[in-house]
């Protein structure tokens, strides 16, 4: 399924994978490795946060607080770019890739 057309969606993509970007950079020790990269699913885009393994647990928080957080603000920052993009966190595994 595409992703809806909105004229400042790849604008507003943009924009939104900068914000994850410098978000989880401030909160991970080893901020070379953050990866944020966009995807399209399911009529939405979809930033997919990717951290080294050691640094997973200050993106996610205790019971998934830091998670919801980033997703909160990342859901106020595109309630005016129109389109709408979600945060999944996604695992790598050096010999699988991701899950």
């Amino acid at each position: 399924m595409d992703i809806p057309k909105h004229p400042q969606e790849p604008h507003a993509a943009e924009e939104m994978r900068d914000l994850v970007r410098k978000i989880a950079r401030a909160l991970v020790d080893k901020s070379d490795q953050v990866r944020v990269e966009v995807t399209a699913r399911h009529g939405a885009i979809v930033l997919e946060l990717s951290v080294a393994t050691t640094d997973l647990g200050k993106v996610i928080g205790r019971q998934g607080q830091m998670a919801h957080s980033i997703r909160t603000i990342l859901g106020a920052a595109c309630m005016k770019c129109g389109p709408r993009i979600t945060l999944d966190i996604v695992k790598e595994d050096p010999h699988l890739g991701r899950h």
